[in-house]
């Protein structure tokens, strides 16, 4: 763990905190650009003066943190392959001149830092178990030989920084509670005996760095905060889920301090974010929510 990214995941995982967390995009009446950024720690709010390439939903986020983060896919008035960058600490944004490998929207994002980001599953029409990885830092995409163990939409993904990416939940006919791990650096995939404690899809996902993965909300609008521990996998459900049951959350966290849940349909869209304290995993509610209601944004870190 030499890499710039690498250290900052490891501060982070050590108690020294990130930077920022980012809703990007999402639905509000219509398709946003909108890319609203959370200061750590005080979660002051702020929103992006430059916002997405495409005004679009459903994207996956995945970041590289210290240098970068993406909204990769995603859908407008119809499926996209666009990747836009958002480089730290100035939030410019430029977009990939390589995208997709198969335009689609509800993708997983999963990242090793330093090394690669990902995009997994998705709506294709038809849904896909498609696995496409971003190398850091040239940002070349390769697909891997082994995707998905089912091709799936609808699903989220969390990070275990240099050892596992996984991808959970979603819909593959039906609605399903299965959770692939990805082993880094090969991505030979497995998957968890043990899955999400009920089968849902359009679910959101954030980590706490070497520590836990997490899974939380989905369709059709519960409140469930699945909990798995590293390395086991080992998987528990919180006592105290989000603040509302809802579905196309965005998901980002500042890892070993706090993990985030931000809008969503709850019935409406909303603007709220919980937030919940590592390790014990308490819940609040941000007094400064989304700068306006929406559903379907992307979420990624610096952190």
């Amino acid at each position: 763990m030499i890499l710039l990214g690498i250290l900052a995941a490891s501060g982070a995982g050590a108690g020294a905190g990130g930077v920022a967390g980012y809703a990007a995009g999402g639905y509000l009446a219509s398709n946003v650009t909108t890319v609203d950024k959370f200061a750590f720690p005080s979660d002051s709010r702020t929103t992006l003066a430059t916002g997405l390439s495409v005004a679009r939903r459903l994207a996956a986020g995945f970041s590289n943190p210290a240098v970068a983060g993406y909204a990769a896919g995603g859908y407008t008035a119809s499926n996209q392959v666009v990747v836009d960058k958002f480089s730290f600490p100035a939030d410019s944004r430029t977009t990939l001149g390589t995208g997709l490998s198969i335009a689609r929207r509800t993708p997983a994002g999963f990242f090793n830092p330093a090394v690669a980001g990902y995009a997994a599953g998705g709506q294709g029409s038809p849904p896909r178990s498609t696995v496409d990885k971003f190398a850091f830092p040239a940002d070349t995409r390769t697909t891997l030989g082994t995707g998905l163990s089912a091709a799936r939409e609808g699903v989220t993904g969390f990070s275990n920084p240099a050892v596992a990416g996984y991808v959970a939940g979603g819909e593959e006919g039906s609605v399903v509670s299965t959770v692939d791990k990805f082993a880094f650096p090969g991505d030979a995939r497995t998957t968890l005996a043990t899955g999400l404690s009920s089968a849902r899809k359009l679910v959101t996902g954030f980590s706490n760095n070497a520590v836990a993965g997490y899974v939380a909300g989905g369709f059709s609008t519960v409140a469930t905060v699945d909990k798995f521990a590293f390395p086991s996998d080992t998987r528990t459900t919180l006592g105290t889920g989000l603040s509302s049951g809802r579905y196309v959350s965005a998901g980002f966290a500042d890892s070993s301090i706090a993990g985030y849940v931000a809008g969503g349909l709850a019935g409406s869209s909303v603007t709220t974010v919980d937030k919940f304290a590592f390790p014990a995993d308490t819940r609040s509610t941000l007094a400064t929510g989304l700068s306006a209601a929406r559903e379907s944004a992307a979420g990624f870190q610096n952190a």
